[in-house]
């Protein structure tokens, strides 16, 4: 049977901003990121099974993807635990603000590597993550590959 890669789409608000940056982005901004999530397998051969001819329900991805990224990145500001906004950070918590803090720095590429490894833990054993692709504007974004990282 074939190997077939399917992605799904999704689109979040998140604000960050990067400590020690020699440029705009150190100050606190956001983005409207587009994340594709590609998985890779066989699809079910066997026709009792609802999800006949599927690689895995998109549905099934969608929850795994919203659970672990989405419904906690989207409007939240990221910030390196490890730096002087640490202090911004804990002033907005104070305020009822969505704070995540995270132990490298918030950029794109960090961000993607920390979705895969989130996303990897939650996919069904027969289906693999094969590739991310964290879009930051409209013309920048990160991808990881598995092919990349084994």
């Amino acid at each position: 049977m074939s190997k077939i890669r399917i992605t799904k789409q999704f689109s979040f608000e998140t604000g960050h901003a990067l400590y020690g940056y020699d440029g705009k982005c150190k100050n606190v901004h956001g983005h409207s990121y587009k994340l594709s999530v590609t998985v890779i397998g066989t699809p079910i051969t066997d026709t009792n099974n609802v999800k006949y001819g599927m690689v895995i329900d998109f549905t099934d991805l969608k929850k795994i993807v919203k659970s672990e990224i989405v419904d906690k990145f989207d409007h939240a500001t990221v910030f390196n635990k490890n730096t002087p906004h640490i202090e911004l950070a804990r002033e907005l918590e104070s305020r009822d603000h969505n704070v995540i803090l995270v132990e490298y720095q918030p950029t794109s590429e960090n961000m993607v590597i920390d979705f895969a490894d989130k996303i990897k833990r939650q996919l069904p054993s027969q289906i693999k993550l094969f590739s991310l692709k964290l879009q930051e504007t409209d013309t920048s974004f990160a991808e990881w590959y598995a092919s990349d990282n084994f």
